[in-house]
């Protein structure tokens, strides 16, 4: 297969330029919805608007027209804690002859939207506010294709299933798909009051409106396929979802500071987390992002769950749970299995259920198994949970088996990847685009690939494991696997380190051979490797100003590769991009070799980006254009927004700049040093959570140190600061 061909396995395709760079996003479990400004689904553009459920688009279209007219958009946002969409329309000049008959702005429509349980609730409110009685043509039009999200993404199909013969009701219209996996899929579309007559998929209304007088319609679109109704009413359903999200919120602590703009960006942060979590399956695993990963991923669940560990360690606790029950036990090539390989993506759709795509459980990344390992090791400092670690640790011992005996391909005490037959991920770490990893005369790497940072997530993992064991009483286990450590973080510095580019090489490459195997790139990977420790105290000094040199740093954040690399670009996925949760892990880095202030930097820079987007919402990724004054950042065109590695950044970045580290066993709070950037003067953290006690704190910046103040205590809980 030749690389042009490669690089586009299951590549988001781009056929035309998307119709709304300011998309509505509402999600709710395993449901998602996408849509324009208005509240329409359209599907021109990117195509990537409809209602999601289970990996399938149910409603691939829905225009409302008034006076067969979409109406004037005032305004619509989504509420800050993400639960409701709102627009506020009004009607078009509507003309007779040569006048206006009915002067635009005589009609408000409030559009209300939200999700639960595989059901999209919507209410629309008329008020009419001219001076006579209005008669209004309403009619809502609405399709269903049951698009597999792969077919969305634009991976083809040879065959598909049947489309049912349409239902309908005197109130409700049910389109159905039959697909090839012998599910029955059902988009099941009510309205109450009942609209006047249904003609095909279009409902019609002749609304008789009363000056001033309000008159309000529920629509109920419900996904089936098979699984228990929802049958509440919009009201009903809309108290419900609004108190088990109040309920969920009170679970976070409180973040505010003297910065209205960070206060902004920490509220989308928590909101998105919170979006990304509550109602999926998984207890307490963060779906990884909207609209094309919005499922289950291994990587991204744990790297989330560690930015936000000391705020939500339930997070990490439902990660752990869910990854340890889906550990793979037995050799299946087809889905990149190995006994004690930790899964990497977990798909439902009709392609997944038929093998088109080798996702429906799929273990295809090299850096799942060891990060595993790092995020119990973290979770047990940061809760003293010694009950779970017992539960999980004959899952902690295969994971590290499996770096011993399936990670390390060739024997050379690396843990690689190769991938297996044709349909997997060909780059396995967490830049997987498959031009990805490469020499620094543009070459791609050879199998099996080496990444610089999975070495630092093994040798994290081991100290993990070996620290658990001691804690469990396996003294033995214990110096055995700080030996392993010991060993690999040596042969890591030689084989790795480049002293002419001051930084760790991106990868080893299957020639391994000094001077032919080393991939000499200059990438963000090896900021990585901060984070895990592996690095020299001096080797990590010299990453760290390299990456915040100006051919790394585009004044918005740490591009994914230098710009003076073959292969740079700053406007593909992953070879001069920004990545909110790439540049959050370089940070903790940082702030582990005492870097605070340069960790204070990215915060900065990531607060500015968080201030240019539109509802303070970190996407997935943008572009590594330098930054242009008086511009915001450039935005990647198919980036998940929002996405949940990139909203939990700023609270691993905010633990990074104060030096935190919480230690449950202790109930113990430590601030080593702590750093607040120059823009944030003052913050406050209320309610955090240390077992059953909590404590609410106070920082402020004073010449070069941070004061700390205890404000209030309940419970048991001691606060230690060092200067």
């Amino acid at each position: 297969m030749d690389e042009a061909t490669i690089t586009q396995q299951y590549y988001i395709a781009t056929k035309s330029a998307p119709t709304d760079d300011r998309a509505r996003v509402l999600k709710y479990g395993s449901m998602f919805a996408v849509f324009d400004r208005l509240g329409d689904i359209s599907n021109e553009g990117l195509g990537e608007q409809g209602i999601f459920f289970e990996g399938t688009r149910y409603l691939s279209e829905m225009t409302l027209r008034l006076w067969s007219e979409r109406p004037l958009l005032l305004s619509s946002t989504i509420e800050p804690n993400n639960f409701l969409f709102t627009a506020d329309l009004t009607n078009l000049d509507v003309s007779r002859g040569d006048s206006v008959a009915i002067h635009r702005g005589t009609l408000h429509l409030l559009r209300s939207r939200f999700l639960w349980h595989g059901v999209a609730y919507e209410e629309l409110e008329f008020v009419n506010y001219g001076m006579e009685q209005l008669s209004v043509p309403l009619s809502i039009f609405v399709t269903a294709d049951f698009a597999d999200i792969f077919e969305v993404r634009g991976t083809p199909r040879g065959d598909r299933g049947h489309h049912l013969k349409e239902e309908r009701t005197h109130n409700s219209i049910v389109l159905g798909y039959e697909g090839l996996d012998n599910v029955t899929r059902k988009m099941r579309i009510a309205c109450e009051p009942p609209p006047d007559r249904i003609t095909g998929p279009e409902m019609r209304f002749e609304l008789e409106l009363k000056p001033t007088e309000p008159r309000r319609f529920h629509l109920r679109m419900e996904c089936d396929n098979g699984t228990a109704k929802n049958n509440l009413s919009y009201p009903q359903a809309r108290t419900r979802a609004f108190n088990e999200m109040q309920t969920s919120a009170e679970n976070f602590p409180r973040i505010h500071s003297s910065n209205s703009r960070f206060n902004d960006w920490m509220n989308r942060s928590f909101a998105d987390v919170q979006m990304m979590t509550i109602g999926n399956r998984e207890q307490n695993f963060p779906y990884a992002g909207v609209p094309w990963f919005s499922t289950v991923f291994g990587r991204d669940g744990i790297i989330t769950a560690m930015e936000t560990l000391w705020i939500a360690p339930s997070i990490a606790q439902g990660v752990l749970q869910f990854l340890a029950e889906t550990q793979a036990t037995e050799v299946d090539e087809s889905r990149e299995a190995e006994p004690g390989k930790i899964l990497h993506e977990l798909r439902h759709g009709e392609m997944a259920n038929l093998g088109e795509i080798p996702f429906s459980r799929y273990y295809g990344s090299v850096d799942a198994t060891p990060l595993f390992v790092m995020l119990a090791g973290e979770y047990y400092v940061r809760t003293g949970d010694k009950k779970l670690i017992q539960q999980l640790w004959p899952n902690i011992l295969a994971a590290v088996r499996w770096m011993d005996d399936y990670g390390d391909v060739d024997g050379d005490g690396f843990v690689e990847y190769a991938p297996h037959g044709n349909k997997g991920l060909v780059q396995q770490g967490w830049k997987d685009s498959n031009d990805s990893v490469f020499h620094a005369n543009g070459a791609l790497a050879v199998p099996p690939i080496a990444l610089c940072e999975v070495q630092g997530y093994a040798y994290a993992a081991k100290l993990a494991a070996a620290h658990l064991s001691s804690e469990l009483g396996d003294q033995k286990t214990c110096r055995e696997l700080e030996s392993q450590a010991l060993t690999l973080r040596e042969k890591f510095e030689e084989a790795f380190w480049c002293e002419d580019l001051g930084i760790y090489a991106l990868a080893l490459d299957g020639k391994k051979h000094k001077d032919r195997g080393v991939c000499r790139v200059r990438a963000s990977n090896a900021g990585h490797c901060l984070f895990t420790g592996i690095a020299s105290p001096e080797h990590a000094r010299q990453t760290a100003e390299s990456l915040l040199e100006p051919d790394f740093f585009s004044g918005w954040g740490i591009r994914t590769l230098a710009t003076k690399e073959a292969r740079y670009n700053p406007l593909s996925y992953h070879n001069g991009s920004v990545w909110p949760h790439d540049n959050a892990v370089i940070a903790g880095g940082f702030g582990r070799y005492g870097f605070r202030n340069l960790a204070g930097r990215i915060m900065l820079a990531l607060l500015d980006v968080s201030s240019m987007m539109e509802l303070h919402r970190l996407p997935e990724l943008f572009c590594g254009l330098e930054r242009r004054t008086g511009e915001g950042p450039t935005l990647y065109p198919v980036a998940c927004s929002p996405q949940a590695w990139a909203a939990a950044a700023p609270f691993l970045l905010i633990q990074s700049c104060l030096g935190l580290r919480i230690e449950g066993a202790r109930n113990r709070v430590v601030f080593e040093r702590p750093c607040l950037p120059e823009g944030i003067p003052q913050l406050s953290i209320r309610r955090l959570c240390v077992g059953s006690a909590s404590v609410d704190l106070f920082f402020e910046r004073q010449a070069e140190n941070v004061r700390v103040q205890v404000l209030e205590k309940q419970g048991e809980v001691d606060v230690v600061a060092t200067l």
